[in-house]
Order: structure tokens, then C-alpha cells, then sequence
């Protein structure tokens, strides 16, 4: 199924560093600039919210705010779900994760094998329409009263803005040379505007690009709409537009498309959204031609959501 790719991504990563960084080399076409992509550290769950849950836990018991025999309540599409609950379950803490039936199956039964003690679901029709994520946060806000809970809140929780500024300090050290853009879709935001921060500060002349949903044009139109892309088309709750260049329309079918390809033909076995990243990245490669750099993210390895479309 996945057939052959030749060549596969070239790694550039270097030994004990932990950029984790691969060039893309047959979907980017000639005469554009060099796409690299951050893929996710080897961690517990192989998703770059590893980091974001272990900061957002040690950061509130740091505080006091978190306490043996707390229960952590969490609103998530799912990917955050994995993380909180391997961290809960090696720090001993109960969990309830608040999600949906939009979301793909194999995310919430694998919640459930991976330490969710309690799955609450806020139910769609219409699969990932603009007031679900809301709804989802507003319901984790409800089950999370009184002194025995813990609101693990990622779209508002500042803390998780600070932890992925060391993922900007990382690719400031892989590439001493200088990044021309980065590219990173928004959800609540702290990654994009985690990294864009160290960037910044760094290279004040880099390019910032945030994709959205061509159909969910909630950043560029305040026109937000129904779509497929799990994690983000809705406004960002961490939002420094100082930090952002430029918020450009993906359509859902040309993610799909590039998804397939990182597969096939780069040997990426990346989440689905991914390809939504990376399509983006492309876009600015050929805008900026050759001789330029462009850094993107991947999301997480692709193991958990394949009744998805986008994985058909």
C-alpha cells in the first residue's frame, strides 16, 4: 500500500541533537527552496505534545496548583489526550478527557487503553464545525469544579507557549545559518507562536506563515466554516500576530494530497495534518525559489487515525 519512495526524506539530523530534522526531496518541485520538516522527538507517544503535557503538569505542581490525588480534566481532539494520559499515568494522577464523536475512532479508543479513566464526549452531527472546540473547552471547564480537579486548559494555559520556544531554540541550533521561513498551522497556537518567538528574536527578517482551512477561514475572514483538519480552523487563543507575516488558505484536498505523498514517497509516516503543514511550506518554497530555507513541523507519527479520509 504504501508503495516505494525513492529517494526517501534525507535526514539531517546530527547525532544526540534533538532537532530532528529531515529534508523533503521528491515532492518539492525544482527551482524552490529547500523544505525541511521538525519531525516529532522518539517519546512515550511520538507526538510533540509529549513536551506540552509534561510542562503543563510540573508546571502547575511547581505552583501548587496541582496535588497528589488531583484529578486533571482536559478538552482535546486527541493528540493531547495521548500525552496527558501516559504523563497521568506515571504521576499517579486520575484523568477525564473531553472530546468528540468527530474525531477519528482509533484516537478515542486508544484513550481509553492509554490511562483516560473517564472519556467524555461532546457529540456533533456535523463532525468539526466551529463551536465543537468551544463546546469541548467549556464542558472541561464544567467538570473540572471544586478543589479536587485540575483544568489542564492547552488553549489558554500560558505555560504551553513557553515550553515549545525550546523547540525554536532547537532549530536555531540546527540551523546557524539562518531559516528564511517557518511555517506552522494554528490550533491554540503555542507551537507556532512558541517557536516564531526564538525565530524572531534571532532572524527579526524571517517569514511566518500560519495556514488554515481554505473552507474554515476563521483567521483571514472571521468566516469560519466546517472541516476535516483535526487540531485547528478555529481562532487561536494564543495569538501574537506581531509574530505572523502572513495567514494563507490550504484547501483540505491539497493536504489530503500531500499527506498521501509523505507516505508513499518520502517514507514519512507523519499525522495527516502534517501534509496540511506541508503543502503550505511548498507554497512559500516556490514563492521564495532557490537558495532559500524553509522549516516546517510535523504533527505526530501517523498511527492513529487511519479511518480517517485523509488516509484513504
Amino acid at each position: 500500500m504504501f508503495g516505494h519512495a525513492a529517494p526517501p526524506a534525507e535526514d539531517v539530523d546530527t547525532v544526540g541533537d534533538r532537532a530532528n530534522v529531515v529534508r523533503l526531496c521528491t515532492v518539492v518541485p525544482p527551482n524552490c527552496a529547500a523544505v525541511f520538516v521538525k519531525v516529532v522527538d522518539r517519546t512515550s507517544t511520538e507526538s510533540y505534545k509529549d513536551r506540552l503535557a509534561k510542562y503543563i503538569i510540573e508546571e502547575a505542581e511547581r505552583r501548587g496548583d496541582l496535588k497528589p490525588g488531583m484529578t486533571i480534566v482536559a478538552a482535546t481532539d486527541g493528540s493531547t489526550g495521548f500525552s496527558l494520559a501516559f504523563a497521568c499515568i506515571l504521576k499517579k494522577y486520575p484523568l477525564t478527557i473531553v472530546s468528540s464523536n468527530a474525531f477519528d475512532v482509533e484516537k478515542l479508543r486508544s484513550l481509553e487503553g492509554h490511562g483516560a479513566l473517564k472519556l467524555d464526549l461532546v457529540y456533533s452531527s456535523s463532525g468539526i464545525t466551529p463551536d465543537l472546540i468551544p463546546s469541548m473547552v467549556h464542558r472541561a471547564k464544567e467538570l473540572a469544579q471544586g478543589d479536587g480537579y485540575y483544568l489542564a486548559d492547552q488553549f489558554h494555559n500560558e505555560d504551553t507557549c513557553i515550553e515549545y520556544e525550546t523547540m525554536g531554540r532547537e532549530l536555531l541550533n540546527r540551523f546557524p545559518e539562518g531559516i528564511d521561513a517557518f511555517c506552522g498551522a494554528v490550533g491554540g497556537a503555542g507551537i507556532a507562536m512558541g517557536i516564531a518567538k526564538i525565530l524572531k528574536s534571532k532572524w527579526p527578517e524571517i517569514f511566518i506563515a500560519m495556514p488554515e482551512p481554505a473552507s474554515s477561514p476563521t483567521i483571514r475572514e472571521s468566516r469560519p466554516g466546517a472541516h476535516s483538519v483535526e487540531g485547528i480552523g478555529f481562532y487561536p487563543p494564543h495569538p501574537d500576530w506581531k509574530l505572523c507575516n502572513e495567514v494563507c488558505a490550504v484547501p483540505e484536498e491539497e493536504g489530503h494530497d500531500m499527506y498521501r505523498r509523505l507516505v508513499k514517497e518520502e517514507c514519512l509516516s507523519v499525522e495527516a495534518p502534517t501534509g496540511f503543514n506541508v503543502a503550505a511550506a511548498i507554497a512559500l518554497a516556490k514563492r521564495l525559489g532557490p537558495g532559500k530555507q524553509v522549516v516546517t513541523v510535523a504533527v505526530q507519527y501517523g498511527v492513529k487515525n487511519t479511518s480517517s479520509n485523509w488516509f484513504t
